[in-house]
């Protein structure tokens, strides 16, 4: 290592996860078992194009949020 250059350690950080963010993880991963298992169900009673049109909705809600984004 050269003469003064000294690498700073990041103060005032931990690792780990407070209950906060366990109880956030925990309850996105259960919105988000409810929604893929009801889009299968809806997709076997409609049938393939209910995936074309979640593709559709899915890519006007990009622009919208690309488009709120660039303010």
């Amino acid at each position: 290592m050269r003469k003064g250059l000294e690498v700073a350690e990041p103060e005032g950080y931990q690792r780990g996860l407070g209950t906060r963010q366990i109880q956030m993880l925990a309850i996105g991963g259960t919105i988000g078992t409810g929604l893929f298992l009801g889009a299968g169900e809806n997709i076997a009673k409609a049938g393939p194009s209910l995936i074309l049109t979640y593709a559709v909705a899915g890519l006007m809600l990009f622009f919208v949020m690309r488009a709120l984004g660039s303010c």
